[in-house]
């Protein structure tokens, strides 16, 4: 069985631990030494190596002078920051507001041909209406108890919109039916955001897939993903934005959207279940 995209992340950071280790071991020095070097507690040169404290890139570059290993310095730096990539908490990414992350999504959009995304709880940001989005984001924001910028981080979220529109973007979305039924806002919120979705259904850019509460499951319900052409997918957990760039993890995510997508139904049984959605709200 391959390990979850958060593990992955840790087995990353244990990956560094281990270069740092080796560095350490080569130069003949003990965790002592290098600690007195750097100016440290020797608790510390032990909590890298166990890849309990992520080192600081001056940690770094205090490491590898300790042991005469200057040459690595650039090398393990860029990895220390690819590795902290793969696993962002939202607090911490929204820590001053959340438009900085709408803008960094924005980009991934432009970017991408082709957007594989499995929603299981909300509908995807490109398709949001404006009140769908302040709804959510304001509850967001709420829970986590960052800095309030809801109205420039909605304007920035549908903003992604204009690529269902423009350019050679395509965009194949798998939703599970609860997300139809889940009220996020009002009523009157529920229902323009659902008659959204019968507005963009029929675009060229666009196949929207509903797995219907009645599908026989054999991939059973995940967390959301958003997969940016076969490079690179985004996995969102109550905590954290897991960067997924493994081959073979790509390739389970890749495999998960074929199976799931052979759950949903289209075309005039998905508007069906997505009409019967907005009928209940009334």
């Amino acid at each position: 069985m391959s390990r979850s995209p958060s593990s992955s992340a840790q087995a990353a950071r244990q990956a560094l631990a281990a270069r740092l280790k080796d560095i350490r071991k080569d130069s003949g020095l003990n965790g002592r030494e290098v600690a007195a070097r750097c100016g440290w507690h020797p608790s510390k040169v032990s909590r890298i190596q166990e890849a309990n404290a992520v080192p600081s890139e001056a940690d770094i570059r205090a490491w590898c002078a300790a042991c005469g290993a200057d040459d690595q310095t650039a090398d393990l730096i860029e990895t220390s920051r690819a590795v902290e990539s793969m696993y962002v908490e939202w607090r911490r990414m929204h820590r001053n507001g959340m438009r900085l992350a709408q803008d960094e999504s924005y980009v991934l959009h432009e970017r991408a041909e082709l957007c594989r995304v499995y929603v299981s709880n909300v509908v995807p940001g490109f398709f949001q209406t404006a009140d769908y989005a302040t709804a959510l984001m304001r509850s967001i924001t709420e829970f986590q108890g960052t800095p309030d910028d809801v109205a420039e981080a909605v304007a920035a979220r549908i903003a992604r919109g204009r690529f269902l529109y423009e350019g050679n973007h395509r965009f194949a979305v798998l939703m599970e039916e609860w997300v139809l039924r889940s009220r996020i806002g009002s009523a009157e919120t529920m229902a323009g955001q659902l008659g959204h979705l019968l507005t963009v259904m029929p675009l060229p850019s666009v196949s929207l897939g509903i797995i219907p509460f009645t599908a026989r499951r054999t991939v059973w319900p995940l967390e959301a993903f958003y997969m940016y052409d076969d490079a690179h997918a985004v996995v969102e957990t109550l905590t954290a934005e897991v960067n997924v760039k493994q081959p073979r993890e790509l390739a389970d995510y890749r495999k998960a959207f074929a199976e799931l997508h052979k759950l949903a139904v289209y075309g005039s049984k998905a508007r069906a279940l997505i009409t019967a959605a907005i009928d209940a709200l009334e």
